[in-house]
């Protein structure tokens, strides 16, 4: 999964620093896009560093907010630059980082990407319109005339592995980019517990009941600011699947042989599905 680093060691507490290492890494986001340098003669692409931008602007690392850490190495979203017009840099869309290489950079880079989206979605007060301002003390924004306080969106999901002895269910969005199979998934509502989102999910998306629902592992997902909370759950009845249509654009049983190998082995649903294959779930 993209959070798997180790020996590197993330380290995503907030620190209240600037950035002045020139090797510190440079996060430049702009809606979904993320500024990357491509080398002319490779074609390797690459993060930014601050070494990178400190001559055309000078003000690059006044500009700098700490947003995370891999071992040593710091990461920094910068907002208000250019994009430079030589160098190799470019904006490129942020499902790059499905592939991007190295994999500690990647997970660092797309964390960062859910602050610079929650930052920029509370630029002004919900409850006042006040223009926000940053805390020095934690990871907040804080209303400076009726001191609303903001935090970082980090929303809960569930994905689920739905098996039926030696079958698995698999569906594939109806919107979207990612068009590959996939598990049923799902954001969890107000006041409900996990184990019941499991089960409202699985209804209204493919019209089944399930039993026997066992917690697996979570994961945080940048992609979506989301922090998943995967299970496995047994079919409980009836196998006719009944898609909600709005939402999915197939779901069938596959057999365990037949279940396909997937591309982006970054998520917790991804592995879920590759233990089945297996045959360890």
């Amino acid at each position: 999964m993209i959070q798997e680093i180790y020996p590197k060691v993330f380290y995503p507490e907030f620190r209240n620093k600037k950035a002045t290492n020139k090797k510190s890494f440079v996060l430049h986001f702009e809606y979904n896009k993320v500024m990357l340098i491509k080398d002319a003669l490779t074609g390797e692409i690459r993060l930014p560093r601050f070494e990178d931008l400190e001559e055309d602007d000078e003000n690059i690392y006044e500009k700098s907010y700490y947003v995370n850490a891999v071992d040593d190495e710091e990461f920094y979203l910068v907002d208000d630059i250019q994009v430079p017009e030589f160098g190799g840099f470019y904006m490129e869309g942020m499902q790059v980082f499905r592939e991007f290489s190295p994999q500690y950079q990647a997970f660092a880079a797309i964390s960062a990407s859910q602050v610079y989206r929650w930052m920029k979605s509370r630029k002004y007060c919900g409850y006042c319109g006040t223009v926000t301002e940053k805390s020095n003390t934690e990871r907040a924004l804080i209303c400076p005339k009726c001191k609303n306080i903001e935090y970082p969106k980090i929303s809960p999901a569930i994905i689920v592995a739905i098996r039926d002895g030696n079958r698995l269910l698999l569906t594939k969005n109806a919107k979207g980019t990612y068009k590959f199979y996939a598990l049923v998934a799902g954001f969890v509502e107000v006041g409900e517990s996990l184990e019941d989102a499991v089960r409202r999910e699985v209804m209204e998306e493919v019209g089944l009941k399930v039993k026997n629902i066992q917690s697996y592992k979570s994961q945080p997902w940048s992609f979506s600011d989301s922090l998943m909370l995967a299970f496995i759950a047994d079919l409980d009845g009836d196998d006719k699947i009944t898609i909600q249509e709005e939402e999915l654009s197939e779901a069938r049983w596959f057999d365990r042989e037949d279940v396909p190998v997937l591309p982006y082995h970054i998520s917790v649903g991804h592995e879920l599905i590759q233990k089945f294959r297996d045959g360890k779930i």
